[in-house]
């Protein structure tokens, strides 16, 4: 599979710690795409499990090489912290491999458009006034990714396509879909105050884009149960892509892929010992 050019990509809400993270996946869109920006919109690493339990495998020690193998490639890669990785909003102004830390940024389309860009739990009440209470309903969508998870097993064994439980269940309830409603109209009011063309956010783990009050509305979506990224086109163009059919296909057809190139493969290296301290401090933050 040969390699998708972009000129900007925008992932959000990767949860890695979290058991339910498809890191896999994730790995696989990276060695797959290029472009000019990235931009990791919150919820990199689950600080929340991470405190819960100590979990670190190889494969997310190749999703950060590979983001900075990027940025020595040229690549520009901004890092806005969510609510999940709020630890790293104490670095905010800083860099990390040469990898920028800002709260929020402005990004410039190839055909204009000045589009406001940020996690977006700054206007989640439930985020900002009940902690506790997002601490609870982060362990029970976690449940629900887990069913989610069981079920799609299931459905792989009897050649069926992928199918979002979680997703679904958004779609159906009345009390979530009046949430994404008053999240989405709530980032639409912060960008119409800020005179920009659209907001691009994550955080409610529901990809989409669509306009709202002349307004252009982005949600990146998630790499725990949709595997999702916006993406930028050279012309400005901005999409959603699902990356797990063509994880599945390339899967299916692993047999028949031809090797990687030297210059594009990027060995499994152990974590640094400076790296690990930083990760293990995280877990131990409270």
């Amino acid at each position: 599979m040969s390699k998708t050019r972009y000129r900007s990509i925008f992932i959000s809400d990767t949860h890695l710690c979290s058991r339910d993270a498809q890191a896999e996946v994730l790995l696989h869109f990276l060695k797959h795409t290029k472009s000019e920006y990235l931009y990791l919109v919150g919820d990199f690493i689950d600080v929340w499990q991470l405190r819960r339990r100590w979990h670190w495998p190889q494969v997310y020690s190749n999703v950060i090489h590979r983001i900075l193998s990027r940025v020595k490639k040229g690549t520009k890669v901004v890092y806005i912290p969510g609510n999940h990785d709020e630890f790293f909003r104490d670095f905010v102004g800083t860099q990390f491999g040469g990898v920028q830390i800002l709260p929020r940024t402005f990004h410039r389309t190839a055909d204009g458009r000045r589009m406001l860009v940020m996690h977006g739990d700054e206007f989640d009440v439930v985020v900002q006034c009940n902690k506790w209470l997002a601490v609870l309903g982060s362990a029970a969508y976690e449940y629900l990714v887990t069913a989610n998870r069981v079920l799609n097993i299931a459905r792989r064994r009897a050649r069926l396509p992928y199918w979002s439980l979680a997703a679904y269940c958004k779609r159906r309830v009345k009390n979530a879909a009046k949430y994404i409603n008053r999240f989405e109209s709530a980032l639409i009011h912060e960008g119409r105050h800020l005179g920009v063309d659209g907001v691009i956010c994550g955080h409610i783990h529901t990809p989409v884009i669509k306009s709202i009050q002349n307004l252009l509305y982005c949600n990146t979506g998630d790499w725990v149960e949709n595997c999702t990224a916006l993406v930028e086109r050279e012309d400005g163009t901005l999409e959603i892509v699902h990356w797990i059919p063509h994880y599945q296909q390339a899967m299916s057809q692993a047999h028949e892929a031809e090797p990687e190139s030297e210059e594009d493969d990027v060995p499994a290296e152990p974590m640094t010992p400076a790296a690990e301290r930083l990760i293990r401090q995280l877990a131990s933050v409270e």
